[in-house]
């Protein structure tokens, strides 16, 4: 399990009031069918901050894939994208212990005190970039959200790990500083 993944787990009762094993008995006897209800059900009813609620929701589901299974059925046919998606969990990593990963099943959210990026495989050739960067102009590289919506308020395309670049990184980085 990847140690950010398992510090939030461990402060879990400190920080929300309940373990994981409790949030899931809660989460169990609700049976909501879709993530974003149980997202909202933790957030509104229960006081949780969002990067907890996603992963409490996100390790309750019934088929709880391992971190390791979802980011390999995310890459299954992809491969020639893994690279780029390491590069980035590697200068994600530079930037403080309080960044936490968390695969879902389609995307990997990054998440300080709040989500700051998003990692999906978008399509075969290419990974699609969510950042959070409010107020932050639209460029050609840095376009608008598109697909990821009000989840981001920007999205880079990358088809090859050179393009995460000092410039990229600086764009992470700015995310990460915001999400406090």
């Amino acid at each position: 399990m990847d140690k950010a993944l398992q510090t939030m787990i461990d402060n879990m009762p400190e920080k929300t009031g309940k373990s994981l094993d409790e949030w899931k008995k809660i989460l169990q006897a609700k049976a909501f069918t879709k993530h974003s209800e149980g997202v909202k059900f933790l957030k509104e009813q229960q006081g949780v901050t969002h990067g907890f609620a996603n992963t409490i929701v996100t390790l309750s589901k019934d088929n709880n894939e391992t971190s390791e299974d979802l980011l390999t059925n995310q890459y299954k046919g992809k491969e020639s994208l893994k690279p780029i998606y390491e590069k980035l969990i590697a200068a994600v990593d530079t930037f403080g212990k309080d960044v936490v990963k968390t695969p879902k099943k389609g995307s990997v959210s990054i998440i300080r005190k709040k989500q700051f990026a998003l990692i999906k495989p978008a399509t075969k050739t290419r990974i699609d970039l969510g950042l959070k960067l409010k107020g932050k102009p639209i460029t050609d590289r840095l376009e608008n959200s598109g697909p990821f919506g009000t989840m981001c308020t920007h999205r880079v395309k990358l088809t090859s790990d050179d393009e995460v670049d000092t410039e990229l990184i600086n764009w992470l980085k700015e995310a990460y500083e915001m999400a406090q």
